[in-house]
């Protein structure tokens, strides 16, 4: 990816800490963060960590890092983008007209026994480092914490003190990771899995908490994963109590990711492709050449669901739960990722008179399984072309037809007539003959008697 001149070494930039350091935090660089990210990104987090202190009023330039890391300013700049993705920092660009200034707010890094509550960076981890590296360095870090044999007698808040209102509202997890820790994912639409979990009468509420959605979020985006095989994990992982195994969940999402992409492995490395297509998009802003209304149709059924295009067809009205019922047997049965399931609901809506038909939906939707389909442009484009090879069929259909006359010669006709009629004519004409033949020889012998009478009077 080419990243020249993304940054300048005259761009200035200024620093600050969001939070308290935990006070491990350099262990969890080293023995965590760096096996994800590589040697210069963590270098970089702790030389701008350093520079806090160090900055005064007037703003420091990026020539200044370049001479400090000793790399040049390519190589900060996709530093600082590994930083960014992994959650370790935010960058705001203020431009005016001397200079770009770059403000980088620092984001706290886990301390190691929170890393391992992670479940996303605790799976990368593990893929980065393999099993024997990772089993010891979760025992060190997070089994550190030892729990003390006997009964726990300690005694609440609420026993030792009174307050003026003791309604004080629930008390808040200490133990609980913050929201904004961690990668900043993109967010997910669970009202899928709501309606999945109710059409099972499963209580989703006890499924789908706060900390569940974000695990099921954070092993979505790792492996993958469609929305049709993350309920197949949720529902390989439920309990008897109907709540959801973290630990099974995250064992089934592996373990789907390995059956579907066996030639796939789970590693961090740069998003070269997506950062590729939005440039293309921005220079496309840039020059002022907008996107062709069918691209804009495409970029939107890549990145919609499946509920919300419904919602979007039908002015933003709810869509039924029998409809959202239908289109989640068909990408389960069939394994329809989102995209290639958005364009065969708009393809039948079009081709129907906007009438959800479920057998078109499943007839289509085994055709496009088995072309192994992915994405949206290459199920709209697989569509054209069997509209098109459609229409040529029934066009060359209707003209031979049309030219089809059936060959009849001059004077001659094409009835069938039965034996038996012909027989019968034949008699009918012999008949009449010899009936001729009579009538005649009666008129001679009637003519030569009146001959004699006439003569002999």
């Amino acid at each position: 990816m080419n990243y020249i001149g993304k940054l300048l070494p005259i761009d200035g930039y200024s620093i600050d800490l969001q939070g308290n350091l935990p006070v491990d935090y350099s262990k969890s660089l080293t023995h965590l963060y760096q096996p994800l990210l590589g040697m210069k990104a963590v270098m970089l987090y702790q030389t701008l960590l350093n520079e806090i202190d160090l900055q005064g009023t007037s703003v420091q330039t990026h020539h200044t890092l370049m001479n400090y890391l000793n790399i040049s300013l390519v190589e900060i700049y996709e530093a600082r983008l590994k930083l960014e993705g992994i959650g370790l920092l935010k960058t705001f660009e203020e431009r005016n007209n001397d200079q770009t200034v770059y403000r980088y707010l620092l984001q706290c890094p886990f301390a190691p026994s929170d890393f391992f509550k992670d479940a996303m960076l605790s799976q990368l981890l593990f893929h980065h480092i393999g099993n024997e590296k990772f089993t010891l360095l979760k025992n060190h870090y997070y089994g550190l914490v030892k729990h003390p044999s006997g009964q726990n007698i300690t005694a609440s808040f609420g026993d030792v003190f009174d307050t003026i209102h003791p309604d004080f509202g629930t008390m808040q997890n200490i133990n609980r990771i913050p929201e904004n820790g961690g990668p900043q994912l993109e967010s997910v639409d669970f009202s899928w899995v709501e309606q999945m979990l109710k059409s099972r009468m499963i209580p989703y509420k006890r499924v789908l908490t706060t900390d569940n959605k974000r695990i099921i979020n954070q092993m979505m985006q790792l492996y993958g994963l469609a929305e049709y095989e993350i309920e197949k994990c949720i529902l390989w992982a439920l309990t008897d109590e109907n709540k959801l195994d973290i630990e099974e969940f995250k064992e089934a999402c592996h373990d789907l990711f390995k059956t579907s992409r066996s030639d796939s492995t789970v590693q961090l490395v740069p998003k070269v492709e997506r950062l590729a297509e939005r440039e293309t998009v921005q220079n496309e802003l840039e020059t002022q050449q907008p996107l062709s209304k069918e691209e804009m149709l495409i970029h939107e059924l890549e990145t919609i669901s499946p509920k919300q295009l419904l919602e979007d067809l039908s002015s933003g009205n709810h869509a039924s739960e029998q409809d959202l019922k239908v289109i989640r047997e068909i990408m389960t049965t069939q394994g329809l990722p989102s995209p290639v399931m958005n364009v065969l609901i708009h393809y039948v809506l079009l081709q129907t008179n906007m009438k959800l038909s479920k057998a078109y939906l499943e007839k289509i939707a085994s055709h496009w399984s088995r072309a192994n389909l992915k994405t949206a442009r290459e199920a709209m484009m697989f569509a054209k072309r069997e509209k098109e090879q459609y229409q040529l069929a029934t066009a060359k259909k209707q003209q031979q037809q049309q030219n089809y006359r059936p060959y009849k010669k001059q004077g001659t006709s094409t009835e069938v007539v039965p034996e038996w009629f012909k027989e019968r004519k034949l008699k009918s004409k012999e008949t009449n003959r010899e009936n001729t033949k009579d009538l005649e020889h009666e008129k001679e012998e009637i003519a030569a008697i009146l001959s004699k009478y006439s003569s002999k009077k």
